[in-house]
């Protein structure tokens, strides 16, 4: 478990963290700018629990346990090492039965939806962005080294399953804003 006494060391102040390896690395590194990424999505997921009802509170909870789990996944630079903290199919496979389950009543769409709606639904909108941009910087980092798929794959699930909750949280309320073509011209 982890136990902090002190927050800060002093080790990063001259640009340069460590890896879970114990590795020194730029903070500018792309396995460091994935972690951001994905610690950035985390972040906005708790401004969206903000809004959440209760009932829902527990899918964000283990959402934002797991996104710590692909932070501790990424920061360790070896796969072959045993006994890691590791993404799995399992955590994927969740998050799809989830997507399932929440996008099993929702009408089918006929146009692009708009970021907006309900507030919540406008976070959503925004956290699901945030983990498109961590999935292209996972991309970025894979040009260089070897990461865990399952990882890039649960980056991906999520991404969708936020998508189709700001879709259910406006359906509560006063649904979907559709995209029109040249609708910029009307207004």
């Amino acid at each position: 478990m982890v136990q902090l006494t002190r927050i800060y060391t002093r080790g990063g102040d001259k640009g340069k963290t460590s890896l879970g390896s114990g590795k020194r690395v730029l903070k500018t590194d792309p396995r460091i700018v994935a972690i951001g990424e994905v610690d950035e999505l985390n972040s906005t997921l708790g401004v969206c629990r903000l809004s959440l009802p209760e009932n829902h509170q527990s899918l964000f909870h283990r959402i934002q346990n797991d996104l710590f789990d692909v932070g501790a996944d990424l920061c360790m630079d070896d796969l072959s090492k045993p006994g890691v903290l590791r993404i799995q199919a399992s955590q994927i496979l969740w998050l799809e039965q989830t997507i399932d389950h929440f996008n099993k009543d929702l009408s089918p769409l006929t146009s692009f939806v708009l970021p907006g709606g309900s507030p919540l639904s406008a976070s959503l909108h925004v956290s699901r962005s945030v983990a498109r941009r961590a999935e292209r910087a996972l991309v970025v980092l894979e040009m260089d080294c070897l990461i865990n798929q399952q990882v890039l794959i649960y980056l991906n699930r999520l991404s969708d399953l936020l998508f189709v909750l700001a879709r259910f949280f406006n359906q509560q309320g006063q649904g979907d804003i559709l995209w029109q073509p040249g609708g910029s011209q009307r207004l």
